[in-house]
């Protein structure tokens, strides 16, 4: 269920640069009208994603500061560019966008920008060159995971990748990210490939298929959730061997309460929306990022977190229940919850119980 080519997750934010001459429509007044455009609600990313958006913006420092205004359209490229063009008329100080498409819109966004609104999108990548651009790192985040699991298994042995999603470039990216990490490691072997699909049972087939062909693998990267790789294992009666996977609910709580688990999870946050208003509203107050191109690194999620050589700065949190595993939750609950500027609860996350 990755974002956009990674359960759907591939992630993009973009901040249009003000032409000369122009000012933001609405620098002067508070609360700013913010509209958040979003092409597509048939998964558990983009509904947390939305309400995640409307939880910030009614806390500091988003509160009062704020007047956000949610729309959701078709998936269709044409019903997102006339939506977007409807908000434009109604001069709002910014727009946020989660964009089904990374160049359909640019004519849109560049119309906007022309019109000093700021625009933002995020999790789907755009192009338009009057923007910024923020997403989760797609080449740090499998080369972390590799060189993870090849330090978990002393550097050598065998191990079962996930090619993901046949046709995704997200998942060509990051099977690149594997191999160019494993190469490192003489020691280390592919063994055989799955494709994973970003959904439990693809991944839970594929590595299944892999092990009735395979007499030993030493460990498994997956591009999905990772629990379905440690449910093909245990139903082989195979013993557990270290996993990569993404870091949600479900696959979190398999990690902390099967015995003998050892697991990294990344992560593509939901909060990706509010950090995408509160950039907006920077943007709008003057104080703009630096680099027109910004990576939002957030943290891994491990049973046995270790620094990274490769990304010194990388941050890895110990999988504990109450804290980033939640058993009376959502499986599909993405994790972490909130950014560090503002509580965002898992319950508020999750939304009410069904």
């Amino acid at each position: 269920m990755k974002e956009s080519g990674k359960w759907l997750w591939a992630a993009a934010v973009v901040v249009a640069s003000i032409p000369v001459g122009a000012l933001p429509s609405a620098a002067a007044d508070k609360p700013y009208v913010i509209y958040l455009s979003n092409n597509f609600v048939g998964n558990d990313w983009r509904q947390q994603m939305l309400r995640i958006a409307a939880v910030a913006v009614d806390k500091p420092p988003l509160k009062g500061n704020v007047n956000l205004k949610i729309e959701n359209v078709d998936t269709t490229t044409q019903a997102q560019i006339t939506s977007l063009n409807n908000m434009i008329r109604e001069k709002p100080a910014a727009i946020v966008i989660d964009a089904g498409s990374a160049t359909a819109l640019n004519p849109t966004i560049e119309k906007a920008c022309k019109q000093g609104i700021v625009v933002v999108s995020f999790d789907q990548v755009v192009t338009a060159d009057c923007a910024y651009k923020l997403e989760s790192d797609w080449n740090m985040q499998p080369a972390v995971q590799a060189e993870w699991i090849a330090e978990m298994i002393g550097g050598k042995g065998k191990v079962f990748v996930d090619r993901g999603l046949a046709g995704a470039p997200i998942s060509a990216q990051l099977l690149n990210g594997f191999e160019n990490v494993l190469k490192k490691y003489p020691g280390i072997e592919i063994e055989g490939y799955f494709n994973g699909n970003y959904a439990l049972g693809p991944e839970q087939q594929g590595v299944a298929a892999l092990l009735s062909a395979h007499p030993h693998v030493d460990a498994i990267l997956t591009q999905g959730y990772g629990s379905g790789a440690m449910k093909a294992l245990e139903n082989a009666g195979r013993p557990l061997v270290p996993v990569a996977g993404g870091a949600y609910n479900v696959a979190a709580l398999a990690c902390v309460q099967t015995p003998g688990a050892h697991c990294i999870l990344e992560s593509n946050p939901a909060y990706l929306s509010a950090e995408a208003i509160k950039l907006a509203m920077d943007v709008l107050e003057g104080n703009p990022p630096k680099e027109k191109h910004i990576y939002l690194h957030g943290p891994f999620l491990s049973t046995d977190p270790m620094p990274s050589k490769l990304y010194p700065d990388v941050k890895m949190d110990k999988i504990l229940v109450g804290k980033n595993a939640f058993p009376d939750l959502p499986p599909g609950l993405a994790l972490p919850i909130s950014p560090d500027w503002v509580h965002i609860s898992a319950e508020e996350a999750a939304g009410p119980a069904k």
